[in-house]
């Protein structure tokens, strides 16, 4: 049977994302999670529609990817397919040829989950390997502490504090409080909770947004930040054990997170945060 890919609707995002719930679980690799389509949403729904991809067989959904930007693919495949050998050439093709709509010529990245037929074949292909990233566990297996700080909801009135402490935290103009808006007014939010902590002034000092795929399965940080003004004070270890808290709330069996291994300090706050490190993972890259 012919593999099928597609750029769904509107709509039919609630297809790829309920895919994605499904193939989480503890014992899975690091891999694209419902979360992460779901804070694509602060761009717009027909704009996250427009980035999403999908591979199907037989009206089954295989494989699901999101341009994370024009140049990088993030993808992950159903759990019994990772050695597919035909999903897996066609997905080489379609990375490979700008005319099938997921990839530009020149250099490009592909995100996808250690384990995966995939990477045998782009190694043949000539693909590399770029700078790592070290993934990040916690269970639930015993409750979370308290984070010792002032910790609220951040909802539509607190849209411009979650702005602000992503601004600062990323060092980026791009977070407006529309994000916030448009993130919550998407499909699977329901799904999710906004934090701030706050110092003693009321001033907000880090938030997170964590994403649970349905109790029993994993959640996600996505993203976590402190403000500048407020780094080294605790303020990121407290935000992370919060949003740990909410998820083992909402019936998550777990939490994790990925961020570069060149970013210390982050690696290091969600370790204090009770996360424990896995090996190193990295990108797939074609340089020309």
């Amino acid at each position: 049977m012919t593999t099928v890919l597609s750029t769904p609707t509107a709509a039919s995002v609630r297809e790829a994302i309920a895919a994605l719930r499904e193939w989480q679980h503890d014992e899975a690799p690091m891999q694209l999670h419902p979360g992460d389509i779901g804070w694509n949403y602060r761009f717009g729904t027909a704009e996250t529609a427009a980035v999403v991809r999908t591979w199907s067989r037989d009206g089954r959904i295989l494989a699901v990817g999101m341009l994370d930007s024009p140049t990088l693919v993030r993808m992950t495949v159903a759990p019994d397919a990772f050695q597919d050998e035909d999903l897996a050439r066609r997905l080489v093709e379609d990375f490979s040829l700008p005319e099938r709509g997921v990839l530009p010529e020149g250099a490009v990245s592909i995100e996808a989950p250690q384990g995966l037929l995939l990477h045998d074949l782009l190694t043949k292909e000539g693909w590399g390997v770029d700078e790592p990233w070290t993934p990040l566990f916690r269970d639930f297996a015993e409750a979370v502490a308290d984070p010792g700080v002032r910790i609220k909801a951040i909802g539509p009135e607190q849209a411009q504090d979650f702005a602000d402490v992503l601004r600062s935290a990323f060092d980026t103009q791009r977070p407006t409080r529309e994000y916030r808006h448009k993130m919550s007014a998407g499909p699977f939010y329901a799904d999710a909770r906004c934090l701030g902590a706050y110092d003693d002034q009321g001033n907000p000092a880090a938030v997170v947004t964590v994403w649970s795929a349905g109790p029993g399965k994993p959640g996600l940080v996505e993203p976590m930040g402190v403000h500048a003004d407020h780094r080294g004070r605790g303020y990121g270890r407290a935000i992370t054990v919060a949003g740990a808290a909410a998820l083992r709330e909402m019936g998550s069996s777990s939490v994790r997170v990925c961020t570069p291994s060149s970013n210390v300090g982050g690696v290091a706050t969600y370790k204090a945060a009770g996360f424990a490190a896995s090996p190193g993972i990295a990108d797939r890259i074609r340089t020309v």
